[in-house]
């Protein structure tokens, strides 16, 4: 039931230092390996600050998106350096990562218990973000976070959602994924009043058996705006009896992907300012890959493949392998590595002009990083 009232395990990080250790001990596959294609013919030849993604590299721009609802991306203009700024730029970048910039998405919210109900309290509001090195972007944020918090619960957790609409428009939540009662489903006009300016609403539910999985929230009005701008989240529902595969996991990782009015990033930054996925030798790690975007990321780990266990939150017939798995808009899909490769492996979209241009790398571009 719902409810409306006007009143209100993740690895450290390597060091730079650390990273490029590793690539002088040719641990890792050359990042600048990766093929070379222009951001677009409009694209910006001066770049302000080495190792930093130029504004071109925006998905604003449906001529260089190259995603599904978009052209394909026009062919590379001539980029007017010679190859040894190319060389310059590329390098640049890649030092710079991971780069430090303010604020971080994506983190765990714990719960208050309220009589044996999970409450999670999100607030959503206007904020400025550091998506990339430099670079402020306004975001609309669920509790000062792009992506917003991650909230994890069991099946047959009952659970309390407050949202406080601290925004200049209304909106509502849906959560995605998740086979919860009409009542709140999040959609505006359909399941519930709309939430106003200044106004909070309350989703209570209980988390059903057999939904466990990697499950999305998000704004489900003016949705286009309001969740490329950052109202959104992940939602994650652990199984009571988890299977085998899934015991096995050392390392548990959502990766996030958008491709709005902030550019091209993996859980709410753009590259050098991505997060690295961090696993020693022999461990096991599962990326939750969402698509909160609006165009397709076909998601490419150099050196290893990925065995594919889930989609949507659903077990899949038979495991399956691919070293490339693409992810469409609202889809979800758990994937499993077996770190067994010391070494930075690049790791990022095949579209290309998602990823990298003649300055270097931007945009969905991170790394796995396997310590020996």
């Amino acid at each position: 039931m719902s409810e409306q009232n006007d009143t209100e395990t993740v690895p450290s990080i390597p060091s730079r230092r650390d990273f490029l250790r590793y690539s002088a001990l040719g641990l890792a596959v050359p990042l600048a390996g990766m093929a070379v294609s222009a951001c677009g013919p409009e694209a910006d030849p001066k770049v302000a600050g080495a190792g930093l993604a130029p504004a071109g590299g925006s998905a604003a721009d449906s001529n260089h998106s190259g995603g599904s609802t978009a052209p394909h991306p026009a062919t590379p203009a001539a980029s007017g350096k010679n190859w040894q700024e190319m060389d310059r730029m590329h390098e640049a970048g890649v030092k710079a990562f991971p780069a430090a910039t303010q604020g971080k998405g994506n983190q765990l919210l714990a719960p208050r218990m309220e009589n044996g109900v999970k409450a999670y309290d999100l607030t959503v509001r206007k904020m400025q973000w550091e998506v990339e090195p430099g670079k402020h972007v306004e975001a609309w944020a669920f509790n000062e976070q792009v992506p917003g918090p991650q909230i994890r619960v069991r099946e047959g957790d009952r659970v309390r959602v407050r949202l406080h609409n601290r925004f200049d428009e209304s909106t509502a939540l849906h959560f995605h994924g998740l086979e919860l009662p009409n009542d709140v489903d999040g959609v505006p006009f359909i399941t519930q009043p709309p939430i106003h300016p200044g106004e909070s609403y309350t989703y209570d539910f209980t988390v059903p058996d057999g939904n466990a999985g990697s499950h999305m929230y998000h704004s489900h009005y003016n949705s286009a705006q309001q969740t490329m701008n950052g109202m959104l989240g992940a939602f994650i529902v652990e199984a009571r009896n988890p299977r085998p595969i899934e015991r096995e996991v050392d390392v548990d990782y959502v990766m996030i992907l958008n491709d709005g009015a902030h550019g091209y990033t993996i859980n709410g930054k753009g590259f050098p300012a991505t997060e690295p996925v961090v696993a020693k030798v022999g461990q096991t790690v599962r990326i939750r890959y969402m698509n909160e975007g609006m165009m397709i990321h076909p998601m490419h780990l150099h050196g290893m493949h990925m065995t594919v266990i889930d989609k949507d939150g659903w077990a899949q017939p038979a495991p399956w392998r691919c070293d490339t798995l693409n992810v469409a808009p609202g889809e979800r899909w758990d994937v499993i590595v077996r770190c067994d490769k010391p070494g930075v492996w690049a790791f990022h979209c095949h579209v290309l002009p998602h990823a990298e241009g003649p300055h270097g790398m931007f945009g969905m571009v991170t790394a796995l990083v396997v310590e020996a």
